[in-house]
C-alpha cells in the first residue's frame, strides 16, 4: 500500500491521514506510541506500507520524521515480514 505524504507538514496532520487511510478506530489519538500499537495489532494492515513525497515532512518537521524513522526501524523488527518504508 503506498499512502501519499504530499502537502503534510505536521504531526497532527500525519496521524490524521494515516487514521484515514489505514481505518485506524475512531479513538486513536495523534501519538506515536499509538502508532506503533495500531500497526502491530490492528488487523489487515498491509505487509508494506510505503510512504511516499515524505520530504516536506521532513523538512517541516524534522525532528518527528526522526522518530517516524526509528518507528519504521522498530516496527521491522516487531513484527518480522512487516515494513513501512519511506520511499
Amino acid at each position: 500500500m503506498t499512502i501519499d505524504l504530499q502537502g503534510i507538514t505536521t504531526k497532527p496532520a500525519l496521524h490524521a491521514l494515516l487514521k484515514q487511510q489505514l481505518h485506524f478506530p475512531d479513538w486513536y489519538g495523534p501519538s506515536w506510541d499509538a502508532l506503533f500499537d495500531r500497526l502491530v495489532a490492528q488487523p489487515g494492515i498491509p505487509t508494506e506500507l510505503h510512504l511516499v513525497n515524505w520530504q516536506e515532512f521532513a523538512a517541516a518537521s524534522p525532528r518527528d520524521m526522526a522518530i517516524l524513522q526509528q518507528l519504521a526501524a522498530d516496527y521491522a523488527q516487531e513484527k518480522p515480514g512487516r515494513r513501512l518504508v519511506l520511499a
